[in-house]
């Protein structure tokens, strides 16, 4: 049976952006909490992605994307970044808006049309969330960066990314003025922007990158 274009793309893009930010490969078991389906469903996809020359993994181990793996991963990351920033600065979407509609576009959008829309933005190289678009060529350009969580108290950084998978903590952060370029300290439990404190629980510490 052929699979599913969009399938295969979801997969592709999971598996990419578990590692774009820390090193550790993805196991089938978080790739299965990451898509929300169920373990022995994403066993039997991950056979066939290796069968199709898209991924290498481990019995019950890790799961790597092949050359034409990432390839296509990274294809389907820049359309969906640049959806998301076309969203938002053309569409009149907020941050925490964007990342389900993506989704949908993401499969349907056409070459020329993403290359229109890119073009028309000016080449922006950062989504609304503070990830890297990758270029038409397939190259990533990434800044040195640290994790809030493991961030030492007192590390003063730019907020470079904060991961859209909650929108509850990005409308959290907006609401004291905390974005992408907001420079912060950080404290016991929580980060100082400005007059603002803002408490944040280990999952929000876990979503947020500051420089290094």
């Amino acid at each position: 049976m052929k699979l599913s274009k969009p399938v295969i793309e979801n997969y592709l893009k999971t598996i990419y952006a578990h590692t774009e930010w820390q090193a550790e490969a993805i196991t089938p078991s978080v790739l299965a909490e990451r898509l929300g389906l169920a373990p022995s469903t994403v066993t039997e996809m991950v056979k066939k992605l290796a069968t199709a020359g898209l991924v290498t993994h481990v019995r019950y181990g890790a799961i790597t994307l092949t050359d034409t793996g990432r390839a296509e991963a990274v294809a389907v990351v820049r359309r969906h970044r640049l959806v998301e920033t076309w969203l938002v600065r053309e569409m009149g979407y907020s941050w925490d808006e964007v990342h389900d509609e993506a989704e949908v576009l993401e499969h349907a959008i056409s070459d020329r049309l993403l290359e229109s829309i890119d073009a028309r933005l000016d080449y922006p190289d950062r989504d609304p969330h503070g990830d890297p678009i990758p270029a038409s060529d397939g190259s990533v350009r990434r800044e040195d960066a640290v994790v809030l969580g493991r961030a030492e108290p007192g590390h003063v950084g730019v907020v470079l990314r904060i991961s859209d998978r909650d929108p509850a903590l990005l409308r959290t952060l907006e609401a004291p003025g905390i974005d992408i370029g907001t420079t912060v300290s950080v404290t016991g439990g929580a980060v100082i922007a400005g007059d603002a404190r803002v408490p944040l629980d280990d999952a929000a510490a876990s979503a947020i990158w500051l420089s290094a």
